[in-house]
């Protein structure tokens, strides 16, 4: 169960990682659209999973591959964004978020 604490990192993460996404990595992302679906934030605000969305799905681990080689730039970049917020920048570990895919799948075997 997540601390009110937790639960305000993880939005405030979620956040400036999408505008991240959005204006500043064009050349990590190539095109792609990448969204933020969910932050997950340690008890001791280390770690921060992030959850990401890939639109289109094709080329969706070589994308994840990049992020993650360029992951210590993203997290310099989080730490301009919000360095007077946290004391400490959580270290970022990324994963596919799958369960729109999902969802779509049992919807198409309800049908």
């Amino acid at each position: 169960m997540d601390s009110t604490r937790q639960k305000k990192i993880s939005r405030l993460i979620q956040k400036e990682l999408s505008e991240i996404f959005q204006r500043e990595v064009g050349d990590i992302i190539s095109s792609t659209m990448v969204s933020v679906t969910v932050v997950r934030v340690s008890a001791d605000l280390s770690v921060a999973k992030v959850y990401i969305s890939i639109f289109p799905t094709a080329g969706t681990e070589a994308i994840l591959a990049s992020i993650e080689e360029n992951s210590s730039r993203i997290r310099f970049m989080l730490g301009k964004r919000v360095g007077k917020q946290l004391r400490i920048i959580p270290e970022l570990k990324f994963f596919i978020d799958d369960s729109l895919d999902y969802a779509e799948k049992i919807d198409n075997l309800l049908k």
